[in-house]
């Protein structure tokens, strides 16, 4: 298998299995194991810690989890939203562990990142999609919400040309949260990949040293931008979704 043959199998080829329902085919990939085992770990991670904080017991799970918890909070929700992300908090917490054990998964050896795949970055991008106008809708009805769409105060004959260019731009906002987390995590990974594949590519003792070196540098950035990754979408749901509920802001 030569270097981009390699490439080709680690970035395309997940499926573990494939399962026949009817006519229709479900393959089983790795992706979607992960994604399984990331939603099981939030379950078993935080479901034990939050019985313990109601309980009033302070142990260095507990403390770890809420220093996340008031740091989503008051750096993220609050200041972008206001006391309206309140209610969208829990959302918040579930998208950043969420995000966050995903892309730590993929560190793990015989591991994959399921952020590296755009249908996954897809979905959550969908998920955020529709809270932005939930959130606008809960807040000021179906109709008033349409209205805040395009700014107060346009002249009449910008109207028709501004509502397709602001409902473009909720589309596009999605669309951005997935190319970019996807692209991200994908970019990473292939980095990695290529300076391993050095070693094949030239066939050299003298490479090897320097390619591991520097694929050992990279994979302990990469667990730097596991973290700043599920920040940053997270953070940018909460701007998207305060817009919706702020339109003056």
């Amino acid at each position: 298998m030569n270097f981009v043959e390699l490439l080709e199998h680690h970035i395309l080829n997940h499926t573990l299995s494939r399962w026949t329902l009817g006519g229709l085919s479900l393959p089983l990939s790795k992706h979607l194991l992960m994604l399984w085992i990331s939603g099981v770990l939030a379950v078993l991670l935080f479901v034990p810690v939050a019985q313990l904080n109601r309980k009033g017991v302070r142990n260095t799970a507990v403390s770890l989890v809420e220093m996340f918890v008031l740091f989503i909070r008051d750096e993220i929700v609050l200041p972008n939203m206001g006391a309206h992300g309140l209610k969208y908090l829990p959302y918040m917490l579930t998208l950043f562990f969420f995000i966050l054990l995903c892309n730590l998964l993929g560190m793990v050896p015989w591991g994959s990142t399921a952020t590296g795949n755009i249908s996954v970055t897809a979905s959550l991008a969908i998920c955020t999609f529709l809270l932005i106008n939930f959130a606008g809708i809960r807040e000021f009805g179906v109709v008033h919400y349409v209205k805040n769409i395009v700014p107060s105060g346009l002249p009449l004959w910008l109207v028709p040309i501004m509502y397709p260019i602001e409902l473009l731009g909720l589309v596009t906002k999605s669309f951005a949260l997935c190319i970019r987390l996807f692209a991200n995590m994908i970019a990473g990974h292939i980095v990695i990949l290529s300076f391993l594949g050095l070693i094949f590519l030239f066939g050299s003792v003298l490479i090897a040293p320097v390619a591991v070196a520097a694929a050992v540098g990279l994979s302990l950035l990469e667990i730097f931008v596991a973290f700043l990754q599920a920040y940053i979408f997270t953070l940018l749901t909460s701007i998207f979704v305060g817009a919706a509920v702020h339109p003056q802001h």
